[in-house]
């Protein structure tokens, strides 16, 4: 009978180390998916300059050399990939019900990945951390699968921006 009682007990340290081990592999899994992140964004709060009534963000460049920053679109968070090369805000398809964003007139565009119809839309509220922009011309382009937004110059022609030694300066004047 005194067997009995201790068999329960027996499993216990084996449970705690599996636990133990179980918490470690979070914990890191939790530091290291934080470090990617930072490599790949390293905006997640960039420093914001108010210079009189002009606001001037300062981005540093990733690894890859963009330049990556948060944001919003209608008020929903999303991570830019700035793009001056690209003519317009390009959004992934399968985002356009999240940012509340209205697929318009079909149009075929040429991208890095040939011609490819995309739907014209307007995003109503556009923000770059304090940077604030109205009624943004944008592209849904269901060919896109990331949830990343391409800002390109449909955005940023309404802004102030120079590069220098790794980092981009982007201004708006209120």
């Amino acid at each position: 009978m005194d067997e009995n009682n201790h068999r329960p007990q027996q499993g216990l340290p084996k449970r705690m180390a599996l636990l133990a081990w179980v918490t470690l592999f979070v914990v890191f899994f939790l530091f290291f998916d934080e470090q990617i992140e930072n490599r790949f964004n390293p905006n997640q709060t960039p420093e914001v300059i108010h210079v009189g009534d002009t606001i001037e963000l300062k981005l540093k460049q990733n690894r890859s050399g963009h330049y990556v920053v948060n944001g919003t679109i209608n008020g929903q968070p999303v991570v830019y990939l700035l793009d001056t090369g690209a003519t317009t805000v390009t959004i992934p398809g399968h985002l356009a019900d999240r940012l509340n964003l209205v697929p318009g007139y079909p149009q075929t565009v040429s991208t890095a990945n040939g011609n490819r119809t995309v739907y014209r839309t307007t995003a109503e509220i556009l923000t770059i951390d304090k940077i604030m922009l109205y009624n943004v011309a944008a592209n849904l382009n269901d060919g896109m699968t990331g949830d990343y937004i391409l800002l390109g110059m449909s955005a940023l022609k309404q802004l102030d921006f120079k590069q220098s030694d790794g980092w981009l300066y982007l201004s708006q004047s209120n």
